[in-house]
């Protein structure tokens, strides 16, 4: 039905720049909620990015004012924008796509940020 495709992890320095992408298909259906969430080993998945359909977006304040999510509706991609990255930031990031009660997951793309 819906296939989420996460791109543009990577390796970079403390401080560096990462723009993550993902890209949907299938009925994607609206209202809805995109979002980036992120895992650690041995922590627990967590939102960083939040987006709905008509553009208002959320941040927790662990991440306020170092990232940034975007999508094109026309793409069906959702985008975030990840500046002055820190060591902690380093996790598995997935994309989500939230439809009314049911959630859709990418696989996940690895983001490493060295100190």
């Amino acid at each position: 039905q819906v296939q989420l495709v996460e791109s543009g992890g990577g390796l970079v320095e403390a401080g560096g720049s990462l723009r993550l992408s993902c890209a949907a298909s299938g009925s994607i259906f609206s209202p809805n909620t995109m979002g980036w969430y992120r895992q650690a080993p041995g922590k627990e998945r967590e939102l960083v990015a939040a987006i709905t359909s008509g553009g208002r977006t959320s941040y927790p304040d662990s991440v306020k004012g170092r990232f940034t999510i975007s999508r094109d509706n026309a793409k069906n991609t959702v985008y975030l924008q990840m500046i002055s990255l820190k060591p902690e930031d380093t996790a598995v990031y997935y994309c989500n796509l939230r439809i009314l009660v049911m959630d859709f997951w990418g696989k996940g793309t690895l983001v490493t940020v060295s100190s």
